[in-house]
């Protein structure tokens, strides 16, 4: 027994930041953005928190699912950028929601729905019915936004799934190895008058180059293997759902798989880098998009700091 999706939502801030009103801030350009990254704008919060934006998607996903929150076994929530250290965001959208089943976070920066996609499963295994899994990032908050090279990349957004009991979790991977030099997101030190270490700032600081080697590789080889592992080959799959770090990225993945550019979907013109979110936002858009079928297999693959990567195949 694994699970099956029920139902998808995602959530946005409504304040769109475009490439032209960066250029006013930060010494880049729309061209520059545009063919560094494929980004046009990001969503960007100005009063929601990242626990509005998971309660949004969640909602959403409760409503197309039609299982109430006090129907639900677990919540999970995949975050770097949760509101407060303690409690969880995963607590802080049970209270919203009024559920009453136990909440926990997930940290696998931007791997982190697939690493959390695949606890719940292990919850589903023990006899869990329902399970909400919740992607919520609100990353201008860890931005350096006097550094173009990061600031031009990452928004904000939330996207969830409520997955119920079914077998349409077909395979999966997951991957680590620890590197804090390619990229990271330092946190808080302290005030500690003890603690001898000198502060990083607490933002994300990220080496392009190395990021986009290890993306390229990470995609290329987590998607052959759960793929393989699934029985299929690479054609049987419909729809692949990367996460959207970088359109180059993504495009040279496929190409190397050899997957029609038309099956490999991407948003990050209009989103941006969401980091945990950006798998079940575009899943969500998928889903809703009407162009999914019954018995179609979706690849989600992932990649983040840690280093991490994941990947998994469902079938809908």
């Amino acid at each position: 027994m694994s699970f099956r999706i029920l139902g998808t939502g995602s959530c946005l801030p409504a304040r769109i930041l475009t490439n032209n009103e960066l250029s006013e801030i930060l010494d880049t350009s729309d061209e520059w953005i545009s063919q560094r990254v494929g980004i046009k704008e990001r969503r960007i919060c100005t009063t929601e928190t990242t626990a509005d934006l998971a309660y949004g998607a969640a909602t959403a996903a409760l409503e197309k699912s039609g299982i109430s929150p006090e129907c639900l076994d677990m919540i999970i929530c995949a975050t770097v950028s949760s509101d407060s250290a303690a409690p969880s965001l995963a607590c802080a959208v049970q209270a919203m929601l009024g559920a009453r089943c136990p909440a926990m976070d997930v940290n696998a920066a931007c791997s982190g729905f697939i690493y959390a996609l695949e606890t719940a499963a292990g919850f589903f295994a023990r006899g869990a019915k329902n399970i909400l899994v919740i992607g919520a990032e609100r990353l201008s908050g860890l931005v350096d936004w006097s550094d173009r090279s990061t600031a031009v990349i990452f928004g904000d957004g939330a996207g969830a799934m409520v997955l119920g009991e079914g077998n349409s979790y077909i395979s999966s991977k997951l991957f680590a190895r620890g590197n804090s030099s390619v990229l990271s997101i330092p946190s808080h030190r302290g005030s500690s008058p003890f603690y001898e270490h000198d502060a990083d700032t607490p933002f994300i600081h990220m080496n392009g180059q190395e990021t986009y080697k290890f993306a390229v590789n990470a995609m290329c080889k987590d998607l052959s293997d759960v793929v393989s592992a699934a029985g299929l080959a690479m054609a049987d799959i419909n729809w692949v759902v990367p996460h959207q770090a970088n359109a180059r990225i993504i495009d040279a993945s496929a190409a190397k798989l050899g997957i029609p550019q038309e099956r490999c979907l991407k948003n990050i013109e209009r989103v941006g880098n969401t980091s945990a979110a950006s798998i079940p936002i575009l899943t969500d858009e998928l889903l809703r998009s009407g162009k999914l079928r019954d018995g179609e297999y979706i690849a989600m693959c992932s990649f983040g700091a840690g280093l991490t990567s994941a990947a998994c195949i469902i079938k809908v």
